[in-house]
C-alpha cells in the first residue's frame, strides 16, 4: 500500500509506537550532543500526537517506526525544505541554536499544511547517506592490505551511495600522531588516532580500479540527488555539511575524468559477478561500511556465501580481501575487520567511531 493511501488515524487509535520512535530518537540525539535535533524530535512528537493529518504522513503499511527510521526521515524532509529556501524552515536551519519550541511548533504546522506532498514524497523514500569521514577508517585498512600484499588495489564498495569513499586515497587524512595523503587535497579529514601506530602508515597505496553498487545510488551530477544527501545532515553538524559539499564537488570532477559510476544493483547479485574473474597482479578489496545491518537476513546469508567462496578461490597472484566497517551489536563500537586470502584469517584491525571521528587500532 502506498504511504499516501494510509488511513488517517484518530486520537484513539493513533499508534503509540510511532510517537515512541520520536522520543527514542530524541534521546539518541541528546547522547550525540545534538540539542536542536533532540528538541525537533520532541516537538514533532507533540505535533504528531495532536494532528491526525500530520500523523498520516508518517505511516507506512508495514512497519516498525524505529526500524523504518521515520523520525530521521521527517527531519530529512524538513531539512530538504530548508535547502530549497522555503519558509519558515530556511530561517530555522540558518540559525538552529536560536530556534525554540514556539518557533519549531509554528514551522511544523506550516510544513504539514503548506508542503504535505513534498513531505510525502520524501518520507516514501529510504534514507540515503554517504559519510565521507568514514574514509578515515577505510584508509588504514587499505594500507594494511597494500603492505601485506605489495600489490595495487582494485576496490569494490557494496552499498556505495554516491561513491565518496571510493576516493579515499584522494583525501588528506590527519590523525594527530600521523598523517597520510596530499596536503593539497580539496578535503582534509581529521580523526583521533588511538592505540599503536599502524605499521603500514608509510606503505604505498595505488588504486588501480574502483567500482561499486547500491540499490538506490546517488547520481552526483543531479542537484536534487545531492540535496537528498545533504538533507540527512543534522543542523547541529554544520562542519559535516561543509565536508559533504566539498567531497561531492571533488568526486563529481573525478567521476567525469575516470568514468566512474555507481551501478544500481543488489549487492548479492553484484558481488559474485565482480568477484568471479581473478585480477592477476592486483589485490581485490571488497568493502562495505554500516551497510550489513540494513540487509534482509536472506541477502546477508547469500552475500556472505559468495564472498567466502571467492576468498577460498583466491591465489597469491590474485589475492582478495574482505574489509568491513560494521557494528557487531547494537551497543558495541563499530569494528574494522579484514580477511585477506589466501592464507589469512579474519582479523580485527580496529574499533572505530560510527562516523570515523576516532580509530582505536588493535592490529599488531
Amino acid at each position: 500500500m502506498d504511504i499516501t493511501a494510509a488511513p488517517q488515524p484518530n486520537r484513539e487509535n493513533r499508534p503509540a509506537s510511532l510517537l515512541d520512535a520520536f522520543e527514542r530518537q530524541a534521546g539518541w540525539c541528546e547522547r550525540l550532543q545534538a540539542p536542536f535535533m533532540a528538541l525537533l524530535m520532541r516537538r514533532a512528537k507533540a505535533h504528531l500526537a495532536a494532528q491526525s493529518t500530520a500523523t498520516s504522513l508518517m505511516l507506512e503499511p508495514a512497519g516498525d517506526p524505529v526500524a523504518g527510521l521515520f523520525a530521521l526521515r521527517l527531519a530529512g524532509a524538513l531539512h530538504d525544505l530548508a535547502l530549497q529556501g522555503l519558509a519558515p524552515w530556511a530561517a530555522v536551519w540558518q540559525d538552529p541554536l536560536a530556534a525554540d519550541a514556539t518557533a519549531l511548533d509554528a514551522a511544523l504546522a506550516a510544513a504539514f499544511t503548506q508542503q504535505p506532498e513534498q513531505l510525502r514524497r520524501f518520507l516514501a523514500s529510504a534514507p540515503q547517506t554517504n559519510e565521507v569521514q568514514r574514509s578515515t577508517v577505510l584508509l588504514p585498512g587499505l594500507l594494511h592490505v597494500a603492505q601485506a600484499t605489495g600489490l595495487p588495489v582494485h576496490l569494490i564498495e557494496l552499498g556505495a551511495s554516491a561513491g565518496l569513499n571510493l576516493w579515499c586515497d584522494r583525501w588528506r587524512h590527519e590523525f594527530g600522531s600521523w598523517a597520510w595523503g596530499d596536503p593539497a587535497s580539496p578535503l582534509t579529514l581529521h580523526s583521533e588516532w588511538r592505540g599503536p601506530l599502524p605499521v603500514a602508515r608509510q606503505a604505498g597505496l595505488t588504486l588501480a580500479g574502483r567500482s561499486g553498487c547500491d540499490l538506490n545510488p546517488i547520481d552526483i551530477d543531479l542537484p536534487a540527488q545531492c540535496r537528498l544527501l545533504q538533507a540527512y545532515i543534522w543542523p547541529d553538524q554544520p562542519a559535516r555539511l561543509v565536508r559533504l559539499r566539498t567531497a561531492l564537488a571533488a568526486a563529481a570532477a573525478w567521476n567525469a575524468a575516470t568514468g566512474l559510476r555507481i551501478e544500481q544493483a543488489d549487492a548479492a547479485l553484484y558481488a559474485p559477478r565482480e568477484l568471479a574473474t581473478p585480477r592477476p597482479g592486483l589485490v581485490t578489496v571488497v568493502f562495505h561500511s554500516v551497510f550489513w545491518q540494513y540487509l534482509p537476513a536472506s541477502t546477508r546469508t547469500a552475500l556472505r556465501g559468495h564472498i567466502q567462496a571467492a576468498l577460498a578461490r583466491a591465489t597469491p597472484a590474485a589475492p582478495l580481501a574482505w574489509l568491513r566497517y560494521e557494528h557487531p551489536g547494537a551497543d558495541a563500537p563499530a569494528e574494522l575487520r579484514c580477511h585477506l586470502a589466501p592464507g589469512g584469517e579474519d582479523v580485527l584491525l580496529a574499533q572505530v567511531h560510527s562516523h570515523g571521528s576516532w580509530v582505536d587500532w588493535q592490529a599488531a
